[in-house]
């Protein structure tokens, strides 16, 4: 007889709330009916751009403040929605970041990271397509932290290439 228990309480709880939502879905941007994630990764590049977000203390503590809520909020859409929904692109703005960390803020680096970040997100290189499988919002914010740590490094090889 199948297990039933887990769908009933989701049922039972309704809904996240608007402020989980407004967060997992990166302000509603992973609403958007072509390329969610990319949605999400332009939002990233829009909050980099506010002057001085960039100062390597500023965007370090919002990485980390907004990982761990995306880990959260990540969570609770799961248990709403299903495995890592579409919609959720906290974890594309978290990894734009850190894509751009410590970085010069130029137009060809962004447009660089951002190029590089997307690609990095799209193809999973290991070990990012083991940590996707982590549980309870883990998987869908760690696969993008390594994203955007393979975009960060890529960016940089190419930035000493053509220096």
């Amino acid at each position: 007889m199948e297990d039933t228990s887990a769908r009933q309480d989701r049922a039972d709880r309704g809904a996240v709330s608007f402020p989980i939502r407004l967060l997992a879905t990166g302000l509603f941007s992973g609403y958007s009916p072509i390329a969610p994630g990319t949605a999400g990764s332009m939002l990233g590049v829009a909050i980099y751009l506010i002057p001085g977000f960039e100062a390597g203390a500023v965007l370090a503590v919002a990485i980390i403040v907004t990982f761990l809520l995306g880990v959260y909020v990540s969570a609770q859409m799961e248990n709403d929605l299903g495995e890592d929904p579409p919609v959720v692109v906290i974890d594309e703005v978290v990894g734009m970041w850190i894509s751009l960390f410590l970085l010069p803020k130029t137009v060809w680096v962004v447009s660089l990271s951002f190029l590089l970040f997307r690609a990095f997100d799209i193809f999973k290189p290991p070990p990012a397509r083991r940590l996707e499988r982590n549980k309870n919002g883990w998987g869908i914010m760690l696969d993008d932290v390594a994203a955007g740590v393979y975009a960060n490094v890529a960016a940089r090889l190419v930035l000493l290439l053509f220096r």
